[in-house]
């Protein structure tokens, strides 16, 4: 079942979508109390106001968090000079657990956001995905959402490593040093491997690729690779490695960039293709050869095909990864995203659960040459 919210200049319009069976009146009480939630969900993505959400929402902490969102967002658009002109807001039910009464219905649902924006005379759209679980209580003849927790997908880790990356890896490093043939259809760029040296030398970093990459896959998995449960990094280095940055294969999950699929039960790929905190320390450090970046000090400073990771408590833990696919009318970055997919968002990410006053940016210049 999808609900769909459509709206300009703070109006919105919801329709069910045709050829869904009839629901019992009292499943259709419960459906009807998340139409009224996306619709007013999509009116607040318009006017950043956060419209009469206590009729259908008893949560009070996440009035007040929601409230709070809004506000940041509302100011941080006056700032900027942007008009949202219309949004589409579409929720997709991935889950449904229904109480024998149905006194209590909880639901995971997506919801899948378009924004029109406009902005110094020039009009682009930005769209991003986000999950929430919520709890339904019926009150009387209605429901109410007495409960909304935000799945902050962003804040996860991939891996539990310390904050150097580094693991303990002696089985797998000796399998993949065995190994002389790739297992995976992307490891395909074999310049970078000791055992197909031919000496090529000045490749240059397709920004261009990059950025048509990102914004092939933002929303779905290439099934060319292994699609992680928190798939940011990964879906960031397959953005580099389509712009020809070429891989530094060592065998070693601790240390190179590199990929090589998943084989004989063992995942052959390096921490920093897939984990953001691994990635930031990667790209830091000096390297003379396969992907490099020079660490810049603001997001004005990045151009195509460059990233940015983030590290939402501000205490060097890094979790989360975008890649700079286009800019907006001030010049300034809109990034795309995977995990909670994001495409042309504004880079700071003021508008996710994951933000807090404490967030720091680690922005990464990505060489125009390897």
């Amino acid at each position: 079942m999808r609900l769909h919210g459509a709206g300009r200049s703070g109006s919105a319009v919801l329709a069910q979508e045709a050829g869904e069976p009839p629901d019992t009146a009292k499943s259709e009480g419960w459906k009807a109390a998340v139409h009224r939630y996306v619709k007013l969900y999509n009116q607040a993505e318009i006017d950043r106001y956060a419209a009469p959400f206590d009729e259908v929402i008893a949560d009070e902490d996440h009035l007040y968090r929601f409230g709070q969102r809004l506000g940041r967002l509302r100011e941080q658009e006056l700032l900027r000079g942007i008009l949202p002109a219309r949004s589409e807001t579409s929720a997709e039910l991935l889950r449904v657990s229904e109480s024998g009464s149905l006194s209590e219905v909880s639901v995971l649902i997506e919801l899948r956001v378009k924004r029109t924006i406009e902005q110094q005379g020039r009009t682009y759209s930005e769209e991003r995905f986000g999950r929430e679980r919520l709890w339904l209580t019926a009150d009387g003849g209605e429901y109410v959402i007495s409960r909304i927790e935000p799945i902050v997908s962003e804040r996860r880790p991939r891996y539990g490593t310390s904050s150097s990356g580094s693991a303990s890896e002696s089985g797998l490093e000796h399998a993949l040093a065995a190994e002389s043939k790739p297992q995976s259809i992307p490891y395909i760029n074999y310049d970078v491997l000791p055992f197909f040296k031919h000496g090529r030398a000045g490749i240059r970093y397709r920004r261009d690729l990059a950025a048509a990459y990102a914004d092939r896959w933002w929303n779905e998995a290439n099934p060319a690779y292994e699609n992680f449960e928190v798939n940011c990094t990964n879906y960031i280095s397959q953005c580099l490695f389509a712009g020809s940055a070429p891989m530094n294969y060592t065998g070693k999950r601790a240390s190179g960039w590199w990929y090589r699929g998943y084989s004989g039960g063992r995942e052959n790929w390096s921490y920093s293709w897939a984990v953001a905190n691994a990635l930031q320390l990667y790209l830091s450090a000096p390297h003379n050869s396969s992907l490099r970046a020079t660490v810049v000090d603001s997001a004005d400073q990045l151009a195509l095909g460059d990233v940015i990771i983030y590290d939402w408590g501000g205490d060097n833990r890094f979790q989360h990864s975008t890649i700079v696919t286009a800019f907006d009318a001030a010049g300034m970055p809109l990034v795309n995203a995977n995990t909670v997919p994001s495409r042309h968002r504004y880079w700071d990410y003021q508008d996710s659960y994951a933000w807090t006053e404490n967030t720091k940016y680690r922005f990464f210049h990505i060489a125009d040459e390897f």
